[in-house]
């Protein structure tokens, strides 16, 4: 029996005969719905008999793999002589549709003829008519191309694509034969399972088996990676799957990832898996333009694509940033389009959470057959929440639209008026606003939304105007499917670009706009931002994840979960799990240092607090971190702290006082990920001077950071994490209210007890490691407090009242 191939007509020609440049930056927002609607008008000029969106499909054998391929043709239209019958594929475009010429697009006329094919083998017909129906958008001006071929003549060239595809799908197919043997004797990578371990991995194999979401807090160092990397991987040898998505919020988590899928490649697995890294990280060039004038690895993108993926996936199956980049290179391809077209043919892929649940960015030519198989696994998942929120918000400023305004007044009468209407628009809301410096409504602001539709087609036809056409477009990270004549580009004036972006984010956020949103509009001198806030991501994260056979969120601090589990968009069907932590409790001893750290009491704690980190840090020599709610707050104690030892700070980043054997290091604000490392490589074992970093809490180094053994000694933790009070956090906590659950503890205090235990989590990390935390806040010793607390830090001792 020959091995089965399923695949649409769409993917396969593209496959076959894309070529082309790379011409990134402005795609019209427009051209899916514009698209849709021409699609529409034209079948409605139908007549009575004829038919539109008609399924077909076809099976190809050929050299021992038996292609299925479906899809849906537009149209299927009879001759009044009830004997000819014509496939009609539609296609938009915005472009001048007098340039388009016969030949001008093979992709579609392959299209097309595969349909014809099918309908005819379907049919028992011995001739079709085969017609290509071009639609300008704009003008609603038609023109339409027809062949007439034989069923020989169709079957020949259907032939002809498929063995053109031969070659990829005989290296997939190889590979799953390689991959499903390798797993199947895959055995789990260590001698043991940790304690919890085999609990955690048994019910993540049980969600995917079952498809459902599970909610999994997990402690550190219970080794959560490969605990959720190994049953997915199994499912996948027992046909549960085809695709693993690891999603993370952070490059150190990808990291562990990729480390755990190494282990298991080491115990013999075969598998592809694929990091996807940001455009701006891995792009070879200077400045991130992706055009073929200024990129020689954007120029013919499309003639060299193919046989890179193929080499790659034929030489590698750990295909890293470096792997990427090195193939990259020397197939002349963008490193970071390459890592997206690998990646729709990977058994794994690790990647930030928005390729997944973001709408601007997510992958498109994941098809609903796909998702049906695929599984994501949610690493960090307390950090989806915030995310999600700024996902599904969007923004917009008065002082964008004045700037283009001005830019444009006496060059583009159009673009110029459309400008200036949204800026009166903002003009009028800080009237109405008066001394308010903020107006919160839960309607829509359709007025304004109706002004910035003009506002984007304006601005498409001066984009489209300078960026001239592109030859090949990917449609991956943007709104909608397109045909390559409407990928008109941009390389200049980035003003403009910045604000059309933005203003289509708005519009496409407008359409998600529910009784969970409110319209924010904040002014401030002659500033005014007008932003649509989503105050719960549940129900969008629900949406953008609908489809996919399974979800596994997991995190040390997935609590409570009862919180996580409604703001993440779990079902009454799903499932959740809690791992107890497998270290003794004599491995760490924890303190509550009863301080008020309210904001109020800051300028009178800053000496108490700097004198109980010290005391700390002097009684045990070693490695410290300290965490604090600001960098103000850090700022102020760390001074104080400076004064108390007699060291001079250097630089501002660290300081050493001689006599008493204590370094100081200090986060700054913005630091380079070499300048993160530098800080991280400070904190060594077998030191004989005491080392105190002062870090801020939620921030770089409250996550992912595994400094085992004597590399860290103790932990502090100043307040109990509470995110600032400020108008957006308050819009949240009056939302909940009215849900009838406690705003305040979703606003603010589930949050940031989540930051405290993600601060005090750096600390036990393994078996063998020991240390101490405090906590210095008078709020640990209440009950609501406490009861958030980790089990294992619950056996606390409190320490005397420290006054001035």
């Amino acid at each position: 029996m020959a091995e089965i191939f399923n695949m649409s007509v769409r993917s396969l020609v593209e496959y076959v005969y894309r070529s082309g440049s790379i011409e990134s930056g402005f795609r019209t927002s427009r051209a899916l719905t514009e698209g849709t609607k021409a699609h529409q008008k034209l079948q409605k000029q139908y007549d009575e008999l004829d038919l539109h969106e008609v399924y077909v499909s076809a099976e190809i054998t050929y050299q021992g793999l038996l292609f299925v391929i479906d899809g849906r043709c537009d149209g299927l239209l009879l001759d009044p002589d009830g004997v000819t019958v014509t496939v009609d594929e539609i296609k938009s475009t915005s472009s001048d549709i007098s340039l388009i010429e016969a030949d001008s697009y093979p992709v579609h006329w392959a299209q097309a003829k595969c349909y014809a094919y099918m309908v005819a083998k379907d049919r028992g017909l011995t001739r079709m008519r085969v017609q290509l129906t071009y639609m300008q958008v704009e003008t609603e001006e038609v023109r339409r191309f027809v062949v007439e071929a034989s069923i020989e003549e169709l079957e020949q060239f259907v032939f002809h694509v498929v063995q053109r595809f031969y070659p990829y799908a005989l290296a997939k197919y190889e590979h799953e034969q390689r991959r499903n043997l390798s797993i199947k004797e895959l055995a789990f990578p260590f001698p043991s399972y940790r304690e919890g371990q085999r609990k955690l991995a048994g019910a993540v194999y049980q969600t995917i088996n079952e498809g459902h979401k599970l909610f999994a807090k997990a402690p550190t160092g219970i080794g959560k990676t490969i605990s959720t990397l190994f049953p997915a991987v199994k499912a996948i040898g027992e046909g549960l799957l085809q695709r693993i998505f690891y999603l993370t919020a952070k490059t150190i988590t990808r990291t562990a990832a990729e480390e755990a899928y190494s282990l298991l490649q080491d115990q013999g697995l075969r598998l592809h898996t694929v990091t996807i890294t940001a455009k701006d990280k891995v792009c070879f060039k200077d400045e991130v333009r992706c055009t073929k004038e200024y990129c020689e690895f954007a120029d013919g993108y499309y003639d060299r694509i193919n046989e890179a993926v193929l080499d790659l996936l034929r030489h590698e199956t750990m295909m890293t940033r470096h792997v990427i980049e090195s193939y990259a290179r020397k197939h002349r391809v963008c490193p970071f389009e390459f890592s997206l077209d690998v990646a729709y043919a990977a058994d794994a892929i690790i990647c930030d959470y928005n390729y997944i649940f973001d709408p601007r960015v997510n992958l498109k030519r994941l098809f609903e057959e796909q998702k049906r198989q695929t599984a994501l696994l949610v690493d960090e998942a307390h950090n989806l929440v915030d995310r999600a929120r700024e996902m599904y918000s969007s923004e917009l400023q008065k002082s964008s639209f004045l700037a283009l305004q001005r830019e444009f007044k006496g060059v583009h009468a159009e673009l110029h008026d459309a400008a200036k209407a949204i800026n009166q628009y903002f003009i009028a809301l800080r009237k109405r606003m008066g001394d308010s410096p903020m107006l919160v409504e839960p309607e829509l602001p359709e007025s304004l939304i109706a002004q910035l539709e003009v506002f984007i087609a304006a601005a498409e036809k001066v984009l489209a105007g300078a960026g001239g056409r592109a030859d090949q477009g990917r449609a991956d990270i943007f709104s909608g499917e397109t045909t390559p004549d409407e990928s008109d580009r941009l390389t200049e004036p980035a003003l403009l670009l910045e604000a059309y972006f933005s203003t289509q984010n708005f519009v496409r956020i407008a359409k998600l706009f529910d009784e969970r949103y409110v319209t924010f509009t904040a002014s401030d001198r002659n500033e005014v931002n007008v932003k649509l806030f989503c105050l719960d991501p549940s129900h969008l994260l629900r949406q953008m994840g609908k489809g996919y056979r399974s979800h596994v969120f997991f995190s040390a601090t997935l609590s409570p979960l009862s919180y996580f589990m409604d703001t993440l968009g779990a079902g009454e069907e799903d499932y959740s799990v809690t791992v107890p932590s497998p270290f003794s409790k004599d491995q760490l001893e924890v303190f509550v240092q009863p301080l008020s750290t309210r904001y109020q009491d800051r300028e009178r704690s800053r000496e108490p607090i700097a004198r109980s980190i010290l005391e700390l840090v002097t009684g045990r020599p070693g490695n410290y971190f300290v965490f604090f709610p600001s960098y103000a707050y850090m700022s102020s104690v760390y001074e104080a702290f400076t004064d108390l030892v007699g060291a001079q700070p250097a630089d501002g980043a660290s300081s050493r006082e001689a006599g008493s054997g204590l370094d100081v290091l200090v986060q700054q604000a913005l630091m380079s990920e070499e300048e993160r490392e530098q800080f991280l490589a400070a904190f060594q074992a077998g030191t004989e001077r005491t080392l105190v970093g002062f870090v801020v809490m939620g921030g770089i180094f409250s996550e992912g950071i595994d400094l085992v053994g004597d590399r860290l000694t103790g932990v502090a933790v100043v307040g109990v994490g509470l995110p600032q009070l400020g108008p957006e956090r308050n819009l949240i906590k009056s939302y909940m209210d009215s849900t009838g659950k406690n705003g305040y503890e979703y606003a603010y205090v589930f949050p940031g007890m989540n930051k405290v235990q993600q601060a005090g989590g750096r600390l036990i990390r393994s078996e063998t490691d020991r240390g101490v935390l405090l906590l210095i806040d008078d709020r640990y010793l209440q009950p609501l407090y406490q009861r958030l607390l980790p089990e294992e830090w619950r056996d606390y001792t409190v320490l005397p009242s420290r006054r001035r």
